[in-house]
């Protein structure tokens, strides 16, 4: 059994020069913990508590909760939303605002991603403490300071948001979990293989902060996934479906460490949420998990980095090319369509594509070129990660969840342009190699969906 209490309520000085912190009071992840919350109402004397759930939340583990607040004799509101599927957007925010008690003083939230990042979101508004019962293992924000929403269709990352006061993920509940949620929280965790090549990538162009000991801290997340996806998930072993809880909390714990996403979040993040963005503007579609979305996207980057290698190994000279800012507006505005402002607007803001940021960029590529390749070839092994997926019953393939193959070479061009965060797009793009990348990656991609028809 871990002792959370180790990680978390405690600075923690780093050798990396900083402190870090989790501010989560409980974790308790193990059979029949919702009782839990009993005690913890207690303790903390909460007396006006609201639920905040959805339609198909409340009917998974409702009756637990009820039955834990009506023993000590707990009375409770609650909003049930009624979405068929809920997205996170402004409208839902506004609703648990709007329908949240003034004398509110305790919120339990029930549910797995949206209803976490939502009430999280409001919780730090309102300044009111909230607890998650987890219904599924499906992503790595349970233990995270972070809330992605969709704000006028564009996804927002909102960062700095507070700590959920507890998490409490009954095995019970999570082992019955869809199977397409519980593949999602694999596959999100699956992406940290590349967000940390790309976070230490990042390092050596930009000398952009970094921390050793968190890595170790997602590489442990990562690994016992990883095992268990091995041997046991398939199979809904309650240790297995535990063990995948447990690293997402580590996952989350990182990212709460860093200040920001940057541990647990790179192109392959990018990626998916282009892909999110693109679902629900172009097909009002928002029925495919997040870790979904963030695991195809990470096969898609591991053949991206695979192409990076090869350009790399074979110049030793990348020019770079000259930024055209008044083409590259007319073909976001055609990509990202009612988002494209918002992606305008960031590039105005921080140049991040100005061709003489990108001269040094390149020359530190050059300097650093053999510890990059190093580093890239470090990465885990196409087909292993394949394997792994398939176990688990986790798409791969693009094709699998309706991604055409225009969407996926606009996703590697293009998706980049959502954060001003570095990585092996940025690199490509640098020296005008992206869009042939590209190109070749949608042909391993098409040749992988050939071989895999029927399979």
């Amino acid at each position: 059994m871990i002792n959370w209490n180790k990680y978390l309520n405690r600075e923690i000085v780093c050798s990396c020069g900083k402190k870090h912190q989790c501010n989560i009071k409980h974790v308790d992840i193990g059979f029949n913990v919702i009782k839990k919350l009993a005690d913890y109402v207690q303790e903390e004397k909460f007396k006006n508590i609201c639920i905040v759930a959805d339609k198909h939340t409340i009917k998974i583990a409702g009756e637990k909760v009820y039955t834990a607040l009506k023993k000590i004799g707990i009375s409770y509101n609650e909003y049930i939303f009624t979405d068929e599927e809920l997205i996170p957007n402004e409208l839902n925010l506004g609703k648990i605002f709007t329908h949240i008690p003034v004398d509110c003083d305790f919120i339990i939230a029930i549910g797995s991603g949206v209803i976490n990042d939502l009430v999280r979101f409001v919780s730090k508004k309102i300044y009111i403490p909230y607890a998650i019962v987890a219904t599924a293992p499906s992503m790595d924000g349970y233990a995270s300071a972070v809330s992605p929403l969709i704000i006028d269709g564009f996804k927002v990352t909102y960062e700095g948001l507070g700590f959920p006061w507890a998490i409490i993920g009954d095995v019970d509940i999570l082992k019955d979990a869809p199977v397409n949620m519980i593949a999602s929280g694999v596959g999100d965790i699956f992406g940290k293989y590349v967000c940390l090549v790309e976070w230490k990538l990042s390092h050596i162009v930009n000398n952009e902060y970094y921390c050793p000991e968190i890595e170790k801290l997602m590489r442990r997340a990562v690994d016992i996934v990883a095992k268990a996806a091995d041997h046991g998930i398939a199979e809904r072993d309650p240790q297995a479906i535990a063990s995948v809880m447990e690293g997402l909390i580590w996952a989350g714990i990182g990212i709460s460490y860093c200040g920001n996403s940057r541990p647990a979040s790179g192109c392959e993040h990018q990626m998916g949420h282009f892909w999110e963005m693109m679902f629900l503007q172009n097909y009002h579609r928002h029925d495919i998990e997040h870790g979904t979305f963030v695991g195809i996207a990470t096969i898609v980057a591991l053949y991206v980095y695979k192409e990076a290698v090869n350009i790399l190994e074979v110049n030793n000279n990348l020019p770079t090319i000259l930024f055209d800012k008044e083409k590259w507006e007319k073909m976001i505005v055609d990509v990202y369509g009612k988002c494209s402002c918002s992606i305008i607007d960031l590039e105005n803001k921080v140049h991040k594509n100005d061709s003489q940021k990108a001269v040094v960029r390149i020359r530190n590529v050059l300097s650093n070129k053999m510890q990059i390749i190093k580093l890239i070839k470090s990465l885990p092994d196409i087909n292993i990660m394949i394997k792994r997926m398939k176990k688990v019953q986790e798409p791969f393939l693009p094709r699998q969840i309706g991604i055409t193959p225009q969407l996926l070479r606009d996703t590697i061009i293009y998706a980049k342009e959502m954060r001003n965060r570095y990585g092996v797009l940025q690199l490509l793009f640098d020296c005008g190699k992206l869009e042939e990348a590209a190109d070749k990656v949608c042909r391993e991609i098409d040749m992988l969906s050939e071989s895999n028809i029927g399979k």
